[in-house]
């Protein structure tokens, strides 16, 4: 009795596919370091759980894999989700400063430097934006009716800067 062979096949999108002629049932499913590199890059891209299981595709079976397989295989990519695109910036300093610096490469020097401004401009922001906030302070979220009122309160106080503006006759708008 000649046994069942199983073979790869290369799908549409090019990913390899598991063909299991003769046998039952689902193969379970095997981590691939590819498929965790990619589970990294989109939880770095922001992402959600949903969205990232519709890209993971098992190469065993040729189909999309299901959240409760992308917590169970991928639990320390998904924990380093707060901070991936964080490692991803880091990641990308890295080989342009590597390429730059070590090679030579005018181009990886302008995106280097690209990048360099970007993280400037950034730490600015932060600086600007927030000065009297503390360090781990949460911003208040308001709901429907507050965020109303505090609109409300604005626009009256601009009303009556405005009409104040008028009653005294100064016409600079």
């Amino acid at each position: 009795m000649a046994e069942h062979e199983d073979s790869f096949e290369i799908d549409f999108w090019g990913n390899r596919t598991y063909s299991r002629k003769g046998k039952r049932g689902r193969p379970p499913f095997e981590r691939t370091e590819e498929n965790a590199r990619k589970v990294s890059m989109l939880l770095a891209m922001g992402w959600n759980n949903a969205r990232v299981a519709r890209c993971i595709i098992d190469p065993r079976t040729g189909k999309h894999i299901s959240e409760p397989t992308l917590k169970r295989y991928f639990r320390s990519e998904l924990q380093e989700r707060d901070f991936a695109r964080d490692r991803l910036i880091a990641r990308q300093l890295e080989v342009a400063a590597v390429a730059a610096f070590e090679n030579g490469n005018v181009g990886a020097m302008r995106f280097f430097n690209q990048l360099v401004e970007k993280n400037d401009l950034m730490r600015a922001e932060d600086r600007i934006g927030r000065p009297d906030r503390p360090e781990g302070a949460k911003d208040e979220k308001l709901g429907k009716k507050e965020t109303s009122a505090r609109a409300a309160e604005e626009a009256d106080a601009l009303l009556m800067a405005e009409l104040e503006l008028e009653a005294s006759g100064d016409k600079r708008h």
